[in-house]
């Protein structure tokens, strides 16, 4: 079992920047999969950006250019950095873990962008 914690939210005018992170309770190199996902109030959990094991990464193509994931296998924490916000990236952002035939999620983390 994987435990997540996202932490690195906040509040922010629009073309500001913000890093998250996410904790992981065991060893990233055994997580195939990491990805952040996002979740505006009414509105479907969308995927943000993936990171493999192996390092390959992928983006929403509404992040593309202004967000970039990366792994820390040492601290064994996925980062999430964030430039150029807009108030549409307002939203809950969760650290998702595939493990097996289980996937794990975060509490989530509030990123508030504002006009």
């Amino acid at each position: 079992q994987v435990h997540l914690v996202e932490s690195g939210g906040g509040l922010v005018q629009a073309g500001g920047s913000l890093r998250l992170s996410c904790a992981a309770s065991t060893s990233i190199l055994s997580i195939n999969t990491m990805h952040w996902f996002r979740q505006a109030p009414g509105k479907q959990r969308d995927l943000v950006s993936t990171i493999t094991s192996g390092g390959i990464t992928n983006y929403a193509d509404s992040v593309k250019g202004r967000f970039t994931i990366s792994r820390d296998n040492a601290k064994n924490t996925v980062s999430l950095q964030m430039n150029s916000l807009k108030p549409e990236d307002t939203a809950v952002y969760y650290c998702n873990a595939i493990l097996g035939y289980y996937s794990y999620w975060g509490q989530g983390t509030q990123v508030t962008v504002s006009s």
